[in-house]
């Protein structure tokens, strides 16, 4: 940022310097605007060409003037684009540009609040299912490190009102508050919840007894990563089996499966049928666990092939990637 202010002051003074001497030898000598031009630029770069016309004495000590600065400005402009142009600072500049843009283009994607050692799982999570998402980070050395790795990021304080409305907030789908402090989750959950107030907000709970101020203010759910660590450690020991089982549906470690959700749209085949008639598990070797409807708040765990699927329906399966796909497809063809 202080790189891009540096290079605007830069080509603000040097544009100036250019109209100043455009618009000084046009009043000056009476000529027209390209040969006052030339006569502006042979100056200030001292090169010595030959002047267009006879000089007058106001036209004399106007170039003095406009050498002097000219020399100043030619000097510091080049030699600051040439250094930022060898330390790669120009194509740093172009790149937060370009990640600008594509940060303004962005709807119905997820806002990520620090990037943490938990919040690099996150985005690899993220990145994995390919989701649409922009993290937020007041860290210099993070934002840089994943500016690198081509990931959409913004430099800033999280908590702040202008970097998360710079996120496009209105546009999002969902947020997740992941800082080391509950206050300052407490405070992005806050000025989230006002500036969109239907936006699906997760939020890190650091303290015993914060999961209820942070609902309080308009957290929809908080975890506790040290608690959720401390139950995995626990487990590990003494239920090694069940442990290895999560990992497989979590894909914690090198493991093929995967546990996904699906929404049935609304012009799908598949609605108004029965479960066993669609054939899931036998056109896609996926395995269904679990059926949310539309406007319920419970799950139908392990429903039977007598449930009829509806719109809006999300199933939540179990199985490779690939079958993730198929079923992806399947889901989408029209009735």
């Amino acid at each position: 940022m202080e790189d891009r202010k540096k290079l605007k002051i830069i080509l603000v003074l040097f544009c100036g310097l250019l109209v100043a001497g455009t618009l000084g030898y046009m009043l000056l000598l009476k000529i027209p605007f390209i040969s006052a031009l030339y006569m502006t630029v042979i100056t200030i770069s001292t090169v010595g060409y030959k002047e267009v016309t006879m000089m007058t004495e106001a036209a004399q000590i106007f170039s003095i003037f406009l050498i002097f600065l000219g020399v100043g400005t030619v000097g510091y402009t080049f030699t600051t684009v040439l250094v930022m142009f060898i330390d790669g600072r120009i194509q740093d500049i172009w790149r937060d540009r370009k990640m600008e843009g594509a940060i303004k283009a962005l709807q119905n994607h997820y806002i990520l609040c620090g990037a943490n050692e938990s919040g690099k799982a996150i985005i690899n999570d993220f990145i994995r299912h390919e989701a649409p998402f922009v993290v937020i980070d007041h860290n210099e050395e993070r934002c840089h490190y994943l500016k690198e790795k081509g990931i959409l990021v913004i430099c800033g304080d999280p908590t702040s009102e202008e970097v998360l409305k710079l996120a496009r907030i209105e546009k999002a789908k969902g947020l997740l508050a992941n800082l080391p402090s509950d206050m300052e989750n407490i405070m992005i959950v806050l000025t989230a919840r006002e500036l969109s107030p239907k936006l699906y907000i997760i939020a890190s709970s650091i303290a015993p007894g914060s999961h209820e101020k942070l609902c309080k203010v308009g957290a929809d759910n908080t975890i506790s990563i040290s608690e959720i660590g401390g139950k995995r450690m626990a487990g590990m020991m003494m239920r090694p089996q069940i442990i290895s089982f999560l990992d497989v549906i979590t894909r914690v470690g090198n493991v093929a499966l995967d546990l996904e959700e699906v929404e049935v749209p609304q012009y799908s085949h598949m609605i108004e049928k029965k479960l066993r008639d669609v054939e899931i598990p036998k056109k896609t070797g996926l395995i269904v666990l679990a059926v949310k409807e539309e406007y319920s708040d419970t799950m139908n765990f392990n429903p039977s092939g007598d449930y009829t699927i509806k719109e809006g329906d999300v199933l939540i399966v179990l199985g490779t990637e690939e079958q993730v796909d198929i079923l992806l497809q399947l889901v989408k063809q029209s009735g």
